[in-house]
């Protein structure tokens, strides 16, 4: 085969792999990524993402240094063409201040990156001062999560509210299993224990829903324990938390749906729901599953799995497993009729 069908051969597959690289190269630039850490909305989050950057710059720096030498030694001491080949080059051993040079030079950027790691940990690390921090208590579920307002009197579930500019002092456990409490651009990830109370804080900068999951594996949905956080102005916060401690009242007489919301309440009454779920002013106190005063309002169910309408609530109530596999929640079995009334019911709780 001679060298220019040899040339020929080649060339397609280079060119291949040019296009998968740019291929790659601009899927890593898309975007806006809802849970990019590289998009901080919070003073802790730019502490985070400012340490990443730097040890970045740091880890490119070593890269262009190294690979620089390395390329530059093939290229300059390959074989040429009339060379003579039949003796090997001349063997170097040693070479003191080579052997200081990438002795010292490593040790000077740990040196550089470790003091910034160390100063970063030690900021976000440690217990809020602001005694003005609003505390929200956090409990993992397989798989959701449980938010509570000690001072407000609030209990929610998958989507909590917060004011913008506050700072949120989040007290972290688990109900079963370890789990990983992440909202990526607003706090660093910390781990949710049993047993264990674990703190993490921060102060949103802006308004805006910002999505979080579990980032601990914790089970066979742990990809579907994901959750929301709803960043507001005071005004619209304090809207909330009056709308949140008020029970959800029915619907207009004159709605379309409420002689079928007040049936689904007689289903969720009859049919074991008040066993597992709490809706505030009912005789539905249980503890078990996510709390449902005002399920009607949050954007998702299912711990952010799927948008909170109707039709969706029904798909969850006919059959939970086939969403969320290895969900607690059983399938009722109910007739198409309790399920469309049960999902009216539900979506009512404003």
């Amino acid at each position: 085969m001679n060298k220019a069908s040899l040339r020929r051969r080649v060339a397609p597959r280079r060119n291949l792999v040019v296009i998968l690289l740019v291929v790659l190269i601009a899927g890593g630039c898309g975007g806006p990524y809802a849970q990019s850490a590289m998009q901080p909305a919070s003073e802790t989050a730019q502490q985070l993402q400012d340490l990443f950057a730097g040890i970045f710059w740091w880890a490119v720096a070593v890269f262009v240094i190294v690979e620089g030498a390395l390329v530059l030694t093939v290229l300059k001491f390959r074989a040429r063409r009339g060379q003579d080949q039949s003796h090997p080059p001349k063997h170097v051993h040693g070479n003191t201040i080579i052997e200081l040079a990438w002795t010292l030079a490593p040790a000077v950027v740990l040196v550089m990156i470790a003091v910034p790691t160390i100063a970063t940990i030690w900021e976000v690390d440690r217990p809020t001062t602001d005694p003005d921090a609003l505390v929200v208590e956090v409990v993992g579920h397989q798989w959701w999560w449980e938010f509570r307002y000690p001072e407000l009197g609030i209990v929610t579930a998958n989507e909590f509210h917060i004011p913008v500019g506050q700072t949120i002092d989040l007290r972290l456990t688990s109900a079963d299993v370890i789990h990983s409490f992440w909202i990526p651009r607003l706090a660093g990830k910390r781990d949710v224990v049993p047993g264990r109370e674990n703190f993490l804080w921060f102060a949103a900068d802006s308004v805006g829903t910002f999505i979080g999951q579990c980032a601990e594996f914790c089970g066979l949905s742990h990809a579907l324990m994901k959750l929301e956080v709803v960043v507001d102005p005071p005004a619209v916060f304090e809207d909330w938390v009056t709308q949140q401690g008020i029970p959800a009242g029915f619907l207009d007489a004159g709605d379309p749906l409420a002689a079928l919301a007040k049936q689904g309440e007689n289903v969720f009454m009859r049919a074991g729901c008040i066993a597992c779920h709490r809706i505030d002013g009912t005789p539905a106190q249980g503890v078990l599953g996510p709390d449902l005063s005002h399920v009607g309002s949050r954007r998702t169910i299912a711990a952010g799995i799927l948008e909170n309408t109707p039709p969706n609530m029904e798909r969850w109530l006919q059959d939970p497993v086939s969403i969320k596999p290895g969900a607690l929640m059983p399938n009722l079995q109910l007739a198409e009729q309790d399920v469309r009334s049960l999902a009216a019911y539900l979506s009512s709780l404003q």
